[in-house]
């Protein structure tokens, strides 16, 4: 079952490819998303919120090596899971797909349908013993 009151933001320099992610997740049924533009919108939301964001969708070129974003996401208790795109192949030595704790990697320029389908069912999918021994494994 959909938790709609899942917290997402998305952050890109892009206004067209925000839309373009938030109505995948609008799609999905998933509708309380915030939008950023920039790194310092984004510092300010996860670090001086109220509550954690559930799910934080990132274009890598956003922090434009002023920000480990890697090292920021993992484990950041503002933050329960993210999927950073856009990360070139050559400055991070991470499989496409990669997921380490609470962060997922892609190389792709924007998420697409599958991708948000994919992180949806990481974040929001059942919850049993069985279904999270099986999720840790697949993510080991």
């Amino acid at each position: 079952m959909i938790n709609k009151a899942l917290r997402i933001l998305i952050a890109d320099t892009q206004h067209f490819y925000r839309m373009k992610i938030e109505r995948l997740f609008n799609e999905l049924d998933y509708y309380r998303v915030a939008p950023v533009q920039s790194l310092a919108e984004l510092l300010t939301l996860v670090d001086y919120g109220c509550e954690p964001f559930d799910v934080v969708v990132i274009n890598a070129e956003l922090a434009g090596g002023a920000l480990d974003l890697p090292e920021f996401l993992l484990d950041n208790p503002q933050v329960r899971h993210a999927l950073v795109y856009k990360v070139p192949s050559k400055t991070i030595q991470m499989a496409e797909g990669f997921a380490q704790g609470n962060l997922q990697i892609s190389h792709a320029a924007l998420p697409n349908a599958q991708a948000i389908m994919h992180l949806m069912a990481w974040v929001d999918g059942p919850r049993s013993e069985q279904d999270e021994a099986v999720r840790r494994l697949a993510y080991a």
